[in-house]
């Protein structure tokens, strides 16, 4: 009896594996892992950080438990000198758009412990970084990549990521949008680009950090950082409550940062045309 059933059982047991294999299925759990791991930031920079390290985890094990592919976008040989090598676009995107807005803004220094404020921020910014790269760039984009190729995954994903920030303070359709371009866009070619998360990370830690340092809103998010900066000049170039990411010159400078690593990703193969998945 048991020999007759057991072709029909492992039959089963193969429709599934082959289920859980498909990118929607590993996206949706992957997303539902990284994101609990992600709430572990309410309860302050330590246990962000701790969060953060249990999102990379479950991420690993579903690519290779569920998706059952490698997960070289993580590889660890590469983490450090990837991660530095973002922090460095991050610092440029900020300082290059901070420059240009200059006469835009009044700048006094804020009380408070330096180290306290700077290990604080970095810790908090660390965090959200992983888990949001994680979860957009590693499993949404990718997954998406593999159903209808690159370009459909960078532009729904940055369109995601700009509306999920529609919920943060000060938020309005245009915050949004910046936020889709100069973020969703930017992190997303960054990604196509080298193909690494912590590249992209590195990219986004920088951003987040250099702004709430700077105090100005990360996002809405009021920042206590070294400075405490007050918009004089139109919302359209400060950001007004929402902060530069609502200001329209990180569009441009973010724009003009993304299409050269397009164009990179393009020439070294990285793009899977529309409608065709990336192997």
């Amino acid at each position: 009896m048991s020999a007759l059933l057991r072709p029909e059982s492992e039959g089963r047991a193969g429709r599934a594996e082959r289920a859980l294999r498909l990118p929607f299925v590993w996206m949706l759990l992957g997303a539902a892992g990284v994101g609990a791991a992600s709430m572990l930031s309410l309860g302050g920079p330590i246990l962000g950080l701790v969060g953060a390290a249990v999102a990379v985890a479950v991420y690993r094990v579903v690519m290779r438990r569920v998706a059952r592919r490698d997960t070289p976008e993580l590889a660890g040989r590469h983490a450090v000198p990837q991660l530095l090598l973002g922090a460095a676009f991050g610092v440029f995107f900020i300082g290059v758009s901070v420059l240009a807005l200059l006469t835009e803004f009044l700048f006094s220094r804020a009380e408070g412990n330096p180290v306290s404020i700077v290990a604080s921020m970095a810790a908090v910014s660390l965090g959200a970084a992983v888990t949001e790269e994680l979860l957009f760039r590693g499993l949404l984009l990718q997954a998406i990549e593999r159903m209808a190729g690159s370009w459909v995954a960078l532009g729904s994903t940055a369109l995601l990521f700009g509306l999920l920030h529609l919920a943060n303070p000060a938020a309005t359709l245009w915050s949004s949008l910046a936020i889709a371009v100069e973020a969703g866009v930017l992190l997303g070619a960054a990604f196509l680009w080298r193909r690494n998360i912590w590249f992209v990370v590195g990219l986004h830690f920088a951003w987040n950090t250099a702004v709430g340092l700077l105090g100005i809103p990360v996002s809405g998010h009021a920042a206590d950082g070294l400075l405490v900066t007050r918009p004089t000049g139109p919302t359209l170039l400060t950001g007004g409550d929402f902060g530069l990411e609502a200001s329209v010159v990180p569009v441009v400078v973010g724009l003009l940062i993304a299409i050269p690593m397009l164009v990179a990703a393009g020439r070294r193969g990285r793009l899977a045309p529309l409608g065709r998945t990336r192997s």
